[in-house]
């Protein structure tokens, strides 16, 4: 059994990068008085989608797929379920900038999707996920090479062309 466990963990790869400012300046710069603490961004769905996935499917793929199909610019990703075949996710792994990521990916771990999350934001995918397999819940950003085993569903709010979505995840807006 503990052979077993061996070799199904030495599948599991991890790596850091430093997620660097565009520019040095964006990762030393303090807060601004012009840039206020919270905001909030007043739209509209225009349409519900349910996207589905079928076996051996890249998760990310599809949904840029969707997101470009259906010309898609802002929207909310408001659930996800399933099951994968295996995974890479990143995940924030320090406190200070610039920020750094670390990057884990296991090919060969099956876990269920308990739930995903994020946003469309002018037609870039920052997707958010949960994932549990019977020994753990564990989750972060959605990477390529994640991919679908019973299958994949992912809910999105489209919203209506007013909103504007362009700082949400600018970490140098402050």
């Amino acid at each position: 059994m503990f052979a077993i466990a061996g070799i199904l963990s030495a599948q599991e790869t991890r790596r850091e990068i430093v997620n660097a400012a565009p520019t040095p300046e964006g990762d030393t710069r303090k807060n601004s008085d012009k840039v206020p603490d919270v905001y909030a961004i007043k739209g509209q769905f225009e349409r519900i989608l349910v996207l589905r996935f079928k076996f051996d499917v890249d998760l990310l793929a599809g949904m840029e797929k969707m997101v470009k199909q259906e010309k898609i610019r802002n929207a909310v990703v408001l659930s996800g379920a399933g099951s994968v075949r295996g995974y890479q996710i990143h995940q924030v792994s320090n406190r200070d900038f610039p920020s750094k990521n670390m990057f884990v990916k296991n090919p060969t771990e099956p876990a269920d999707v308990i739930s995903m999350n994020g946003y469309i934001i002018n037609g870039k995918i920052h997707a958010h996920m949960t994932m549990a397999t019977p020994d753990r819940a564990f989750g972060g950003h959605l990477e390529p090479g994640t991919t679908v085993f019973t299958f994949g569903i992912v809910t999105l709010g489209v919203m209506s062309d007013g909103a504007d979505f362009t700082h949400l995840d600018d970490k140098t807006y402050r």
